[in-house]
C-alpha cells in the first residue's frame, strides 16, 4: 500500500452533530449514519470511517418546510422582496467564505467518492467561478428589466420574480458543482431552499454550514440530512414546494412528483439520466475518436451523466478502431486520488462493482465478449472497464444506464440504424459525432438537433462551459440549466403596468424618485 500524503490523510473522523434550519445550527442528537469511504487506510483493505451524519425524520422535515415557508411568507418575506443588490450582497458575502474552506471541502471530495485531486479542484474552483457567473448574470438580468415599456397606451416595468419554496436535491457524482448550480440561481432569485445532500458526498458540505448560516436570513437556506423517503417524502406531501429541483433519477423523480398534492403548483427543473451515444462514422479521424472516446465513456469512470455510455462505431473501421480502443483502456492507471497522474479511481458505492459485473454477464451470455485483456478485473473498490463488443438490444447494457466503468460496443453499416435507436431510446441528452465529409455530416446534424439537445462535433460530450444551455429530452431533462438559462427557471416574469396618463405617471414618478419600492426601480447595479 503507498503512503496517504499527510495532508490527505483522515487523523479524526467529523462528526456532523448540527444540522442548518430557520437561521440556527442546531444540535443534533437523535440516530446517526456512519459515512464510510470505500478507500482503504491500512495495508489490509477496510472501508475508511469517515465521520457520522444526522439520520432525519419527518419532525426535521417538517421543522425545514415550516421556516421556509416563514421565509418566504406568501411572498412578504425579506428574501424575495429584499433589493437585488442586497441579495447579492448576501451570495457575495458566502462565496468569500466558501473559498476558505477550499482545501478541506477538496480532501473530502476525494474520500467520499473516490474523485481525482485534480477533478476535485476543479469541481471546487469551476463551482466559485460558477457562483461570480451567476452574479454577473443577475446583473445584467436585472438592468434590463429596470425600465419602463410603452405599449398601446399601457407603461409596464417587467421583471422577474421569485416562485416560493424550492426543494433541492442534488447528485453525488458533483455534489458541489451540480448541487450548486441548481442550489445558486434558486437562492439568488429569492426563493427560500430546503437542500438535502445525496447519499455520498455529504460530510463535504459540513465546512460550509456555517457560511450558509451567516450570510443568508433565517430560513432561507435550511440543510437536512437522512434517506429521501424520510425526509424529502414529507416535505413534498405538505404541499408547500413550489419547485422540485433535482439531479438524478427519473423514477425517484417521479416518485416524488406523485407525492404532491397540487401538481400544477409545482415547477419541476429536473437533470436526470441519460444513455449519449458516440457515432464513429468511416471517415472519422480515429485518433482523435479514440481520445475522446476514452475521456468520454471513463472519466470519472464513467460515473456522469453526460458520459458517453455506447460506441456506434462503422463497420468498416470497426476492427481497428476496437483493437485500439481496447488496448488503450487497458493502459489507464488506477490509484487512489491523489496519486499523480491517476484516472481510474476507486468506486464510492460498494455495491457498484458487483452491478457491472451483472451487465458483463449478461452481455458476455448473450454473445458479446470481453475484448480487453483486464476487462472486469475487480477488487474490493473497484471494476476495472470492460470493453465489450458485439452489443446487441437483447442485452441490458443496451437499454441501462450503467453509470459505471463499462463501455459497449455497437457496429453499423447504415447511419439510419443508430438513429433509429437514438429516436426509440426514452432519452435524448446529446450525442458524440466524429467525421469529416461535410455532406454526410450535415444532413445529420440537421436530424440528431431534433433527437438531442446538443450535438458534440469529434468532441465528446459534456456539460460546460456553463453558459452554454444544459437540457435534455424525455426522460433526460426537465427544464434548462446553464448560468443564463437558471435564472430564469427558478423565477418567473411579472410586471407592474398602468394606463399611461397624467395621474398615473406622477405616481411611478414618485415611486421612481422615492426609491420606496424594490421593485419599480431603475438602479443599475455595477
Amino acid at each position: 500500500m503507498k503512503t496517504i500524503p499527510t495532508e490527505f490523510e483522515i487523523t479524526t473522523p467529523l462528526i456532523q452533530n448540527t444540522y442548518l434550519v430557520d437561521g440556527e445550527l442546531k444540535k443534533w442528537t437523535g440516530e446517526t449514519s456512519d459515512v464510510y469511504s470505500t478507500i482503504s487506510s491500512t495495508a489490509d483493505y477496510a472501508p475508511t470511517f469517515l465521520g457520522t451524519i444526522p439520520f432525519m425524520n419527518e419532525v426535521q422535515a417538517i421543522e425545514a418546510i415550516d421556516a421556509a415557508d416563514k421565509a418566504y411568507a406568501n411572498g412578504q418575506g425579506i428574501w424575495p422582496t429584499m433589493k437585488v443588490a442586497d441579495r447579492i450582497k448576501c451570495m457575495e458575502d458566502f462565496v468569500i467564505q466558501m473559498k476558505a474552506t477550499r482545501s478541506e471541502v477538496v480532501k473530502l471530495l476525494m474520500w467520499e467518492i473516490g474523485k481525482s485531486l485534480s477533478d476535485s479542484e476543479k469541481e471546487f474552483d469551476r463551482t466559485v467561478e460558477y457562483i461570480y457567473d451567476t452574479i454577473a448574470s443577475y446583473k445584467e438580468l436585472n438592468s434590463r428589466g429596470a425600465k419602463f415599456s410603452k405599449v398601446q397606451g399601457i407603461n409596464a416595468m417587467i421583471r422577474r420574480s421569485s416562485l416560493g419554496v424550492v426543494l433541492c436535491l442534488g447528485p453525488y457524482n458533483y455534489p458541489l458543482n451540480e448541487t450548486f448550480t441548481l442550489l445558486i440561481p434558486a437562492l439568488i432569485m429569492g426563493n427560500p431552499v430546503i437542500f438535502k445532500p445525496a447519499k455520498h458526498g455529504v460530510l463535504l458540505l459540513s465546512p460550509l454550514l456555517t457560511a450558509f448560516q451567516s450570510s443568508f436570513p433565517k430560513g432561507v437556506i435550511n440543510i437536512l440530512y437522512g434517506r429521501g423517503r424520510e425526509v424529502a417524502s414529507p416535505i413534498m406531501k405538505s404541499g408547500r414546494v413550489s419547485v422540485l429541483a433535482l439531479i438524478g433519477n427519473s423514477k425517484s423523480a417521479i416518485a416524488l412528483q406523485d407525492l404532491h398534492p397540487n401538481k400544477n403548483k409545482l415547477r419541476l427543473i429536473l437533470g436526470l439520466e441519460a444513455k449519449n451515444p458516440a457515432i464513429i462514422l468511416a471517415d472519422a479521424n480515429l485518433d482523435l475518436a479514440l481520445s475522446e472516446c476514452i475521456a468520454g465513456s471513463l472519466s470519472f469512470n464513467g460515473q456522469r451523466c453526460t458520459a458517453l455510455k455506447i460506441l456506434y462505431v462503422h463497420e468498416d473501421v470497426a476492427e481497428e478502431f476496437n483493437k485500439r480502443f481496447a488496448q488503450k483502456v487497458d493502459e489507464l492507471s488506477f490509484g487512489n486520488p491523489w496519486e499523480k497522474g491517476v484516472f481510474l479511481t476507486p468506486l464510492p458505492e460498494k455495491e457498484k462493482p458487483a452491478y457491472i459485473q451483472e451487465l458483463i454477464e449478461d452481455a458476455t451470455n448473450k454473445g458479446a465478449k470481453i475484448i480487453n485483456k483486464k476487462g472486469g478485473e475487480t477488487t474490493d473498490n473497484f471494476i476495472f472497464p470492460a470493453v465489450l463488443y458485439p452489443i446487441n438490444k437483447q442485452m441490458r447494457l443496451y437499454e441501462e444506464e450503467q453509470f459505471g466503468p463499462v463501455v459497449p460496443i455497437m457496429t453499423f453499416k447504415n447511419i439510419q440504424e443508430p438513429l433509429d435507436d437514438m429516436a426509440a431510446s426514452d432519452y435524448g441528452q446529446q450525442v458524440s459525432l466524429f467525421g469529416k465529409d461535410i455532406k454526410t455530416i450535415a444532413p445529420l446534424i440537421d436530424t440528431l438537433v431534433n433527437l438531442v439537445c446538443r450535438v458534440n462535433l469529434n468532441s465528446s460530450c459534456q456539460r460546460g462551459p456553463d453558459v452554454f444551455p444544459f437540457t435534455g429530452r424525455k426522460n433526460s431533462a426537465v427544464g434548462t440549466l446553464s448560468i443564463h438559462d437558471a435564472l430564469r427557471a427558478f423565477s418567473i416574469r411579472t410586471f407592474v403596468a398602468s394606463k399611461d396618463n397624467e395621474y398615473n405617471n406622477e405616481i411611478l414618478q414618485e415611486l421612481l424618485n422615492s426609491k420606496q419600492s424594490n421593485f419599480i426601480n431603475t438602479d443599475y447595479i455595477l
